[in-house]
């Protein structure tokens, strides 16, 4: 398996590679489009190799996802939180019950009582 792990890591650098050299042209990366920059005074740009905009934009695109999937599952890890201190609450009161039931017996007993 880790084999296959490392071929598929390796063919999948060859390709980005292989994007990266054929998209080396510089392409102008500007805030607002050309007649609103220039009504409001933003002309800011920035020149920048194309690989590199489409490997943000990838790079971008997966952490939007990871974040909204962390928020979309919240409900779930919440109820999971609660049900876990609820087992916790349960499992402390059932040895507190179980102490009481067997106080005042053997210990011997007790032991066989709790490996039921």
């Amino acid at each position: 398996m880790r084999y296959i792990r490392y071929a598929f890591l390796g063919a999948m650098a060859i390709v980005l590679i292989a994007v990266a050299l054929a998209n080396r042209g510089f392409v102008t990366l500007r805030l607002l489009p050309a007649e609103l920059a220039d009504l409001l005074g933003l002309t800011h740009s920035i020149q920048l190799p194309l690989f590199i905009v489409i490997f943000g934009g990838i790079a971008a695109g997966l952490l939007i996802g990871f974040f909204w999937e962390w928020l979309r599952e919240h409900k779930v890890r919440a109820e999971a939180s609660r049900k876990a201190s609820e087992v916790k609450k349960l499992e402390r009161e059932l040895r507190r019950v179980k102490g009481q039931r067997d106080e005042g017996k053997d210990e011997v007993l007790a032991i066989l009582d709790e490996a039921r």
